[in-house]
């Protein structure tokens, strides 16, 4: 690392409980504050546009972090992420077509991955064998199998690997935590996580010439060769089985990972255990509405059941991508439900409410990811596991997606086996627990 062992040793104290304030207290002081070079973590960002974009961003402004490098396999978006880096920190930032040079750099301490779902996994696990840290965009990777992987390999490589789902590290949802936390709910049972904010149709565009300085091959990466096809490129790519995770995955994730924090303080609360991997899950939906390419359905509810028979939860998510209005009060959201009261908490506050409808409690706050990035520069020193830890977190949120996604698609309810993350007696929706056959030479690596 280029930051000091000295610096590195002296740091003890705990990302999780004293993290959130340190950041906010830095994040409110404009970081202003004085960090020699060998005390900056050196960041290597894959993407330069979209998700990407903003992470260069935040992690840019952070005075602990130097953008060493930025790599994009269109030349036409890195110019835009390089300019944005050396503006923010002041100094020059090297730009690169192929990620593995930032992997090869040993002066790097960290992968900033911002790219589409289908390639979240490989650089993920290549920089944990090069003893990098990661902070990658949720879900953790593009199928079930290569979530493992990844965990896999920051457990063999004792690597810190932060899932970009920011609301974890928000003073807005652990003040609903600590709420929850406190048992004024009573019994919760019940979860609920729903999307309820239009979005458009993406039509049926020809397929076209790959735009110049687009290394496409590349950008399909382990998926099968296409033609190029403006939807199924920069911003629309989630919506097909090859690349992406459909809006479960895209912003489902946030609200489902939401829905189990929340859970499991209310568990804690009241001596359960927390919620783990579901028992089974059963999903219903489909393409309803929009009359497009996408692949994934735009009408879903997928209901996920925990616990045994002593202690059962169900957490059920809605998504109507079609519909105008809110739902409880929010676009897209997260809500417990007790036997005394329950709590609704949306992107920029939260409220609770009693049994017979009056206001407990309530919270504001952003949805802002610069906590959640200084989380992560403090856990890199601390090593400490951060806010979404993948292994902890990150990836049981993910699997709820994927999950949810497999059930859709083979249209029954499935029994997983929390052990193996296979579905117990059924072919069909296993296979689909990752590729039928990743595109040389962009194989899944071995851990």
């Amino acid at each position: 690392m280029n930051f000091s062992r000295r610096r590195f040793l002296q740091t003890s104290s705990a990302c999780a409980a004293s993290g959130l304030a340190f950041a906010y207290q830095k994040q409110a002081a404009g970081q202003t504050k004085k960090v020699a070079p060998s005390d900056r973590v050196r960041v290597g960002v894959m993407g330069a546009g979209g998700r990407a974009l903003s992470l260069i961003n935040s992690f840019a402004r952070n005075n602990e972090v130097e953008v060493v490098a930025i790599a994009d396999l269109d030349a036409n978006r890195l110019p835009k992420g390089l300019e944005v880096a050396k503006k923010l920190q002041g100094e020059s930032v090297r730009g690169e077509s192929d990620f593995r040079r930032l992997i090869d750099d040993r002066s790097i301490d960290a992968l900033v991955v911002g790219t589409p779902d289908h390639w979240h996994a490989i650089p993920t696990i290549l920089a944990c064998q090069a003893g990098k840290d990661v902070y990658v965009e949720k879900p953790d990777g593009h199928n079930i199998v290569e979530g493992m992987r990844m965990v896999a390999a920051m457990q063999k490589h004792k690597r810190i690997v932060q899932m970009g789902s920011q609301h974890r590290s928000t003073k807005r949802l652990q003040s609903a935590i600590e709420f929850v936390r406190s048992g004024k709910l009573g019994r919760c049972l019940v979860a609920k996580a729903w999307e309820s904010s239009r979005q458009g149709p993406i039509g049926f565009p020809a397929d076209e010439k790959v735009p110049a300085g687009v290394d496409y091959d590349m950008w399909l990466g382990a998926a099968p060769k296409r033609p190029f096809n403006r939807n199924r490129f920069h911003g629309r790519w989630r919506w097909f089985y090859d690349y992406g995770t459909g809006d479960l995955g895209n912003d489902g994730v946030h609200r489902l990972d939401m829905a189990i924090a929340l859970l499991n303080a209310a568990c804690q609360a009241q001596g359960d255990d927390p919620v783990g991997l579901p028992r089974t899950i059963f999903a219903n939906g489909g393409k309803w509405y929009f009359d497009d390419a996408q692949e994934f359905p735009d009408t879903l509810q997928a209901n996920y059941e925990f616990g045994d028979e002593t202690a059962r939860k169900l957490l059920t998510y809605e998504m109507r991508i079609w519909a105008p209005y809110p739902y409880l009060g929010k676009s897209e959201g997260s809500a417990v439900f007790g036997d005394k009261g329950y709590i609704v908490v949306g992107n920029s506050g939260w409220t609770a409410y009693g049994n017979r409808g009056e206001q407990l409690a309530r919270g504001e706050g952003n949805s802002s990811e610069v906590p959640h990035v200084q989380n992560f520069i403090d856990c890199i020193k601390s090593r400490n596991r951060p806010y979404c830890d993948l292994e902890t977190v990150g990836h049981t949120a993910s699997v709820l997606c994927h999950a949810g996604n497999i059930a859709a698609r083979v249209g029954r309810k499935l029994t997983l086996d929390p052990t193996t993350e296979t579905f117990v007696n059924d072919q069909e929706a296993n296979r689909l627990r990752t590729r039928p056959e990743y595109r040389k030479p962009w194989l899944l690596p071995e851990v």
